[in-house]
């Protein structure tokens, strides 16, 4: 009629409590009564706790199938915008190689032009620096011609005298075309200079060039001895210059140097021809 554990004495209730060589029945040790009426309800904890086990179990095994699965999304679309970024690369560095090679062809088209073109420059001023040396001897021959002359004509006595007054009277227009030449000497030696120089404006080299210009047009010696042409001559040809570190302005320019010798054997020709003409015309 009474539960047994109301049976027990108070005194073997204790001794059972405090008996620890036979603790009690854990959750997960099967029954050893069976499952009768008074049987404990330990199998009924252990399906408890197996029910949420199973579901972490599968909500981590879902867990991991998706993550797996993003993973693998992930991976795909970084592969795919490697592959179009790598060919986006190579056809941008395939365009820009073909451009620098067609730039570096257009380059080198120009500089073979250029190398034509100062190879002209050389031949002509080469050409026309062996013209200018051969008038130069041939003038160098007809002074030394008029001076032997010059000289028979004085030994000869009357026909000496006239020859010598012509000259006396040609002295003031070779020393006005001396002077003339003297100042044109500076003036191109100033603008050669201008010309070399990488720190003196262009413009003013050019008003330079203007203003000599000018000057042989209006002198009359200027035009007898046709220094416009050669001027212009010079001015387009003559690019001559010493090293940077020149400080003598006289050592820059060629042609110009070649004209200047050019000119003063010239006056000393027109002088004697002036004084010739002279007295063929009956004026001395």
């Amino acid at each position: 009629m009474f539960p047994r554990a109301a049976l027990i004495p108070p005194y073997e209730s204790a001794v059972s409590m405090n008996n620890l060589n036979d603790p009690p029945r854990w959750n997960i040790q099967p029954d050893p009564r069976g499952r009768g009426a008074g049987a404990g309800d330990g199998n009924q904890w252990n399906y408890a706790l197996l029910v949420p086990m199973l579901g972490l179990a599968a909500f981590r095994w879902i867990w991991t199938r998706e993550s797996q699965r993003e993973i693998q999304k992930v991976k795909d679309q970084y592969n795919k915008d490697v592959s179009t970024l790598t060919s986006e690369m190579k056809a941008q560095y395939h365009d820009t190689l073909t451009e620098r090679r067609r730039a570096a062809a257009t380059l080198e088209l120009e500089l073979e032009k250029e190398r034509q073109r100062v190879k002209g420059y050389k031949q002509a001023m080469i050409s026309q620096s062996q013209q200018l040396m051969e008038e130069r001897k041939h003038l160098s021959q007809e002074r030394q011609s008029l001076e032997e002359e010059k000289q028979r004509q004085v030994k000869s006595g009357a026909a000496g005298a006239v020859l010598h007054h012509a000259l006396e009277r040609e002295s003031d227009w070779h020393r006005r075309a001396t002077t003339t030449l003297r100042e044109l000497e500076g003036q191109l030696v100033d603008r050669q200079n201008a010309y070399c120089s990488p720190i003196q404006p262009r413009d003013q080299r050019l008003e330079m060039e203007k203003n000599m210009l000018l000057k042989v047009v209006k002198d009359p010696i200027g035009a007898e001895l046709d220094l416009e042409s050669d001027l212009k001559d010079i001015f387009k040809r003559d690019k001559t210059c010493a090293d940077l570190l020149n400080m003598d302005k006289r050592k820059n320019g060629s042609l110009m140097w070649v004209y200047l010798r050019y000119w003063q054997l010239q006056v000393s020709l027109q002088k004697h021809k002036r004084a010739e003409e002279a007295i063929l015309g009956g004026k001395v």
